[in-house]
């Protein structure tokens, strides 16, 4: 049995990928990090602009202005509404990306795996090589 060739450049294409899957992963989480500050954001200033109202109509307003805050906070919720959509999406995304790089890992560590294989079944198969040598050399 001849020397198991290296799998070099199989393995640094298979870590490339791994690693790139990595790459992506924390580039999605990056992304729903930002997009949770902003729901926050959204949510934070929809409460203080609800408290400013409801301090404001305890003196009375005219049915404009009820008419105009009624917008803004339907604007507001609305633009609530489209963020959890959007943390929504990138959240399939980071879900997705686990799943490539499991996958990506998965082959990384088979192609290790058969390396390993084939390099003891070779230096088995030195060792029976050795063992009948010096056999036959103690028969003569």
């Amino acid at each position: 049995m001849k020397k198991p060739q290296d799998l070099d450049a199989v393995i640094e294409v298979y870590t490339r990928k791994r690693d790139d899957m990595l790459q992506s992963l924390g580039h999605a989480q990056r992304e729903l990090q930002q997009a949770q500050q902003q729901m926050d954001q959204l949510q934070s200033y929809a409460a203080e602009s609800q408290q400013r109202w409801l301090q404001r109509a305890t003196g009375g307003v005219s049915p404009t202005l009820i008419l105009t805050q009624r917008q803004f906070m339907a604007k507001l919720d609305h633009a609530i509404t489209f963020q959890n959509g959007v943390m929504q999406r990138l959240q399939l995304s980071i879900d997705n990306c686990q799943q490539l790089l499991l996958q990506a890992e998965r082959e990384l560590a088979g192609i290790n795996k058969y390396i390993e294989r084939r390099t003891q079944q070779w230096q088995h198969q030195l060792q029976r090589q050795e063992q009948r040598h010096n056999d036959e050399m103690a028969a003569n």
